[in-house]
């Protein structure tokens, strides 16, 4: 499903973004500025109507190309729902080639991945209990999974980006993923027994884990640390420190040690754990020719998943989007396709006067992505004109009231939606604030400098400015 602009947008119609004057900056964002000890050339910055036709009321280097980090994710998400529609969902069918008799499946089960960017442990079980609604408690054959949609796509070594292999937004897209190839160890303390237990979801097949560690005084501190977690053997979680009673509860999530063995281990851990028997093996394959499906397994829809992406800044979701848009648009669940398809997205929608962004994984969890601030409002400019438009408005954080931007509320008063973006040498705000007259603007304001990070409060002084346009 593709969306028409309700007023179709040329290139040629709106102002030239990139064209506008330098203009200086507000003084309390150059004061923000030289705290953090952030150049000025090392910014871009643009405040401009979002009606477009209208020259910015503010533009700072806004033709330089920068890394956006995270914020490219608003390119990939209004793609999406420009392109997809959004009511668009995922679907995982499930196949069963054999007959089914007094509860025996004589035959395989195939489970065939599509992208879905959110098969969170909770649908998965539902996912089970389909199959049990086919009156299959017994697998006599293998499980097989199909990860085929998203074929050429190699397993990146999870610590080739920033040194952290554990950490969930590391983790990489997958045709079949499955909670987003992580592990949360719930601990709640026992003072009785002097032990925490340690609660695991998913169980995952084949991999022991330690149920109990024990139980230390003292303020709670880096339990994280003091728990000396191993994760180094895939088939085994173990932990040779102790937790703190006085943490309390506390939930960790970690990223599993072999990702490419997932899905295969959470599939037979959850067969197992709801009772059901497997006389064969859970592995990989392809779905035969001619099969099928008994039933598949729908997603949220493209609206909820985005707000998802937007709000907390997930990248494997991103970037399952991402290869969706190649696998809809091009036939490839590639990187190669996705970046096609969205490039084209680009000319034929927002145009090639502001130049095109550069694409890699869809994400901003890059170092190679850029974009110019001129590009990315006239997108926003683009997509405050389309139908989707609340869809994407809807899906950003909330200056002082959700997602990444929770405890950032605006001194002014004022609201403001915008997406975060953060890497170690990036960070910036893009999105759209209101302004006391009641006219709405887009804002971009990203910096590229070792102290990116320490930006942040001449970003809020921008838009706490942007507001007061009395």
């Amino acid at each position: 499903m593709r969306f028409t602009p309700l007023v179709p947008v040329a290139a040629a119609a709106l102002f030239s973004l990139g064209a506008a004057a330098q203009q200086a900056l507000p003084q309390e964002v150059e004061a923000a500025l030289a705290r953090a000890k952030v150049p000025r050339d090392a910014v871009t910055m643009l405040v401009v109507d979002a009606e477009s036709g209208k020259p910015p009321r503010l533009a700072w280097r806004s033709q330089a190309p920068v890394n956006p980090a995270s914020i490219m994710k608003l390119v990939t998400t209004y793609a999406g729902l420009d392109l997809l529609g959004p009511a668009f969902a995922w679907t995982t069918p499930v196949y069963i080639d054999g007959p089914v008799s007094n509860g025996v499946l004589n035959g395989n089960l195939y489970i065939k991945g599509q992208g879905d960017p959110k098969l969170v442990v909770e649908r998965l079980w539902l996912l089970m209990r389909r199959v049990q609604g086919l009156g299959i408690h017994t697998v006599a054959g293998d499980i097989v999974i199909d990860r085929s949609a998203f074929e050429g796509q190699t397993e990146p070594d999870p610590a080739a980006f920033d040194g952290e292999p554990l950490r969930p937004y590391n983790a990489a897209p997958d045709a079949l993923l499955i909670n987003f190839k992580s592990v949360v160890m719930t601990f709640v303390p026992d003072r009785q027994a002097q032990t925490a237990q340690v609660n695991f979801e998913p169980s995952l097949a084949g991999v022991t884990m330690q149920p109990t560690v024990p139980l230390s005084a003292g303020e709670c501190g880096d339990y994280r640390s003091n728990l000396r977690a191993d994760f180094s053997d895939p088939t085994r979680i173990r932990f040779n420190g102790s937790f703190a009673a006085a943490c309390g509860e506390k939930t960790w999530a970690v990223a599993y040690a072999d990702p490419r063995s997932y899905a295969a281990r959470a599939v037979g851990g959850m067969w197992a754990d709801m009772g059901n028997q497997l006389k064969g093996q859970v592995r990989e394959g392809r779905v035969p020719a001619g099969l099928k499906p008994a039933f598949e397994a729908v997603s949220p829809p493209l609206a909820e998943v985005i707000r998802d992406i937007n709000k907390y800044s997930n990248n494997v979701m991103a970037q399952q989007l991402f290869l969706t848009l190649g696998l809809q648009q091009k036939n490839r669940g590639t990187l190669d396709g996705a970046r096609t398809a969205v490039r084209q997205w680009w000319n034929d929608r927002i145009g090639t006067g502001e130049g095109q962004p550069v694409l890699d994984n869809g994400s901003g969890l890059s170092r190679e992505e850029r974009i110019t601030a001129a590009a990315l409002a006239k997108m926003l400019q683009h997509a405050w004109r389309s139908p989707v438009m609340p869809e994407l408005m809807s899906s950003l954080p909330a200056s002082g009231v959700d997602g990444t931007l929770r405890k950032r509320a605006l001194r002014s008063g004022g609201t403001a939606h915008l997406k975060t973006g953060s890497l170690r040498d990036a960070a910036g705000v893009a999105g759209y604030v209101d302004g006391d007259s009641g006219r709405r603007y887009v804002l971009v304001a990203i910096a590229n400098h070792a102290n990116a990070g320490a930006a942040r409060a001449a970003f809020d002084a921008l838009v706490d400015w942007a507001t007061q346009d009395q």
